[in-house]
Order: structure tokens, then C-alpha cells, then sequence
């Protein structure tokens, strides 16, 4: 290991970039050399900040000689690629926040840093503070890891909470969270689902190792939950979650997703509220762990990459640096289609109160091979129509496609209001 400060470049100084500055004044063992920004003379909330350190060229901090450890924490894939990629071509190691990244341009990254013999440590792209990484690649390294439940987007699940215990609308509650900073001004990488399935991407790679493509996750965002699903939901022992789902089917493909889902109450993940992540893992011989804890914000994401920063200077100076967290995956996993998945779902109809609606309902799910679990009616409404909510068992989601087509062309029934699928 070196005896002088290991040298530390940092691009980006947002709320992560500047959680990592205060957080490494306590390390005298390391020195941050360069920050790349966006405007110098921004005031900023650091102690003792020397303007000296600023520079507007993050192409300054990747072809230092002096610089042993790049820390990106800007986000999006353009210049962030081309800005890491030189970096690892000048060998030098890698810290990144950036889900988006690692699940578009990830193993391209990965195979060039393998080629030059360096390292890329990720542990706050994924879940912000809670470790998940480094577990999975050390703790649990001898388990056969078959499926990832995870809440991993900290705006949905505060949306979804609030929804749920003042039972008021998305819009209304959007609008709050976007007041109190927790959603952002346009908000649909968060609500339409597209953060989690970064995070799942690359999270469901190291876990099931098998090379996932973010091109063939399905996604579905929280926009179309009603206050009255939650309620319904509630009645029927649920809670409707944004779950992040990656699992290995009996003939080993991956089946990898985000949706909303009504997860049983008992279930460890139905008590994850507010901003809070969760991460449960299945695997063998571990059985069920679950990991829980702050998904975002200054700190919590510091602490993550300030883990990685650390794991790499107690080894710059070996010739193969931290080689369990390389990434050594060889096989593109066989991922199947939404329409291939086998689930059970709550369906929310709105049918015309008719002598025997409910057995027409019935009818037509049979006539695809699909059977009922519960059925809850509620009221009856002006226009004498009434909320019919069903549970179905498990069945292909082909099938209740088609079914859901059937029902939309039937006489006897007005809406179709909302399909969710439940969690096993």
C-alpha cells in the first residue's frame, strides 16, 4: 500500500458530492485533489472549500497522473461514460453513484476496467446507504441467489405511504412531496418506474450472475393508483408497494420487472414507509434476508461511497486490487416477457348492477383459465353501477390480458379501473 495520501478526484458537487467532501475531512490518508463543477462561483455549504481545487473540466480530474481514485456522482450517461472510460483507460479506480450508467453502459465499463486491471465499486448506485453490494459479493458469496423483492425508489414509496394513510390521490399527495424536495420537478423517472429498474438491472446481475439488458425490463409506475385501491387493497390484508422483482424461473431465465404491487401485510416489505429502501433476498442456503435503510439522501449515499473509496485505498499499490468485486459474468441472462410471468392479480371493475354480473365476471375469467380467489363488492352508486374488486389465483398474464379484453367489450361492464399484480 502506498505510504502518501492516495489522491481523489471528484466529479460532481451536489447533494452526494458534497455529503463526500464533509465526510472525508476526517481521513488524513486521503486527498482530494480535484472537483469538477458545473459553476465555480456557486456558494456551497463545505467548510474551508479551497476555489483552488474547482474546475469546470471534469477531462482535467480522468488524465491526472497524479489521481489514483475517480468518484463520479453526477448521473446520466452522457459525459459520464466517455469521462469513465478514460479514466479506467489511465488506470486509474473507480467510485460511481450512477444507476443509470452501470445499467446502460455497465458492462462495457466493467470489461474495460477488468482489461486494465483496475476496480469499479458501485455500492450507492443501487440502494443509497444500505449495503447490498459488497454482501452479495463477499458475506453471501456462497448462495444461489433465486429471487430479489425490493422497494428501491424512496419518492414512490413516501407517495405510496401517504396515499395509504391519509387516503387522499396521487396528484394531491405529488404535489406535497414535490413541495417537501422529495420528488422532483418532472418526476417521471421516479413515478414511471425507470430509477428502480436501473437499480434492479444491475442489482439482479450480481445477484442471479447472469447479465441482465435494462432494454427488456418491463415497467410500470404508480401514476395510475387511485386512493380507493389503496383502501380496497387495505381491506384485503395488502398494502400497494413499487416492487423491484428479479427472479430465476424453474428453467433458469430471468424474470426481471417493476410494478406496483399488493404485497400481504405480514410481509416484512409491507412495513417499509416513507423514504425508507428495502432489499430481501432469497437464496440458498440463507434462506430470506432482508436489508433496509435510507435509499437516498446526502449521508446515506456518503456512506456508501465513502465504503468503496475506503475498500480501494486499503488496497491501491496490489497487483490485483479487490479482485471478488470484479465483474466476471459471462452468460446474458434469457429474460422473459411480462406476458410469459405467472402472477395473481387484483382487478377493479365498474359494472352495471345486473342480475348476475358477478358470475359474467366469473364466466369470462374461466373462459381463460383463470380462477377466483375473492371478490369484494362495494355499493351501489348513483349512475346504479358498483366496484367489483377480484383476486384471481395465479395465472399467465397472457391470459389475463385477454381476459381483461373480453370483459372490456362486455355490455354489463363499464370500467375496467385497475389491474395490479399481488405479490406471492
Amino acid at each position: 500500500m502506498k505510504s502518501e495520501k492516495v489522491k481523489l478526484g471528484l466529479i460532481g458537487l451536489g447533494t452526494v458530492g458534497t455529503g463526500v467532501v464533509k465526510v472525508l475531512k476526517d481521513y488524513d490518508n486521503i486527498e482530494i485533489k480535484k472537483i469538477a463543477v458545473k459553476n465555480i462561483n456557486k456558494k456551497r455549504d463545505i467548510e474551508n472549500l479551497a476555489p483552488s481545487i474547482l474546475t469546470t473540466d471534469p477531462f482535467e480530474i480522468v488524465n491526472d497522473p497524479e489521481i489514483d481514485i475517480v468518484v463520479e456522482v453526477i448521473g446520466g450517461t452522457d459525459p459520464a461514460f466517455e469521462l469513465l472510460k478514460t479514466a479506467i483507460n489511465n488506470k486509474k479506480h473507480i467510485v460511481t453513484a450512477n444507476k443509470e450508467l452501470l445499467a446502460k453502459k455497465g458492462q462495457e465499463l466493467f470489461n474495460l476496467a477488468n482489461e486494465k486491471n483496475v476496480t469499479i465499486l458501485y455500492e450507492a448506485a443501487i440502494a443509497g446507504g444500505i449495503p447490498i453490494i459488497m454482501p452479495i459479493k463477499t458475506t453471501l458469496a456462497g448462495n444461489k441467489i433465486h429471487k430479489i423483492e425490493a422497494i428501491l425508489n424512496g419518492t414512490t414509496n413516501y407517495i405510496l405511504t401517504k396515499m395509504e394513510k391519509d387516503n387522499v390521490s396521487y396528484e394531491e399527495v405529488l404535489k406535497e412531496a414535490q413541495k417537501l424536495g422529495y420528488a422532483e420537478t418532472d418526476p417521471t423517472g421516479d413515478v414511471e418506474g425507470f430509477d428502480s429498474a436501473y437499480k434492479i438491472a444491475t442489482l439482479a446481475t450480481i445477484a442471479l450472475n447472469q447479465r441482465v439488458d435494462i432494454n427488456k425490463i418491463y415497467k410500470e409506475g404508480i401514476t395510475k393508483i387511485s386512493a380507493n385501491d389503496m383502501q380496497f387493497a387495505k381491506e384485503l390484508g395488502y398494502k400497494i408497494k413499487l416492487i423491484a422483482l428479479a427472479k430465476l424461473t424453474d428453467d433458469n431465465k430471468a424474470d426481471v420487472r417493476v410494478h406496483p404491487m399488493l404485497v400481504p401485510q405480514k410481509d416484512c416489505l409491507a412495513s417499509i414507509n416513507g423514504v425508507t429502501n428495502s432489499v430481501v433476498l432469497e437464496g440458498f442456503p440463507v434462506g430470506r434476508v432482508m436489508f433496509a435503510g435510507p435509499g437516498a439522501g446526502m449521508f446515506p449515499t456518503a456512506s456508501s461511497v465513502l465504503g468503496d473509496i475506503l475498500a480501494i485505498v486499503s488496497g491501491i499499490g496490489s497487483d490485483n486490487l479487490l479482485p471478488f468485486m470484479k465483474c466476471n459474468h459471462t452468460k446474458n441472462a434469457q429474460q422473459i416477457s411480462i406476458e410469459q410471468t405467472t402472477n395473481r392479480y387484483y382487478i377493479s371493475i365498474t359494472a352495471n348492477n345486473n342480475p348476475g354480473v358477478i358470475g359474467t365476471i366469473g364466466k369470462i375469467c374461466g373462459n381463460h383459465n383463470i380462477n377466483l380467489a375473492s371478490v369484494l363488492q362495494k355499493g351501489i352508486d348513483k349512475e346504479n353501477t358498483a366496484r367489483i374488486i377480484i383476486i384471481t389465483e395465479e395465472s399467465i398474464e397472457e391470459n389475463i390480458n385477454n381476459a381483461i379484453d373480453e370483459l372490456k367489450n362486455n355490455s354489463s361492464i363499464v370500467k375496467i379501473n385497475n389491474l395490479i399484480r399481488v405479490m406471492e
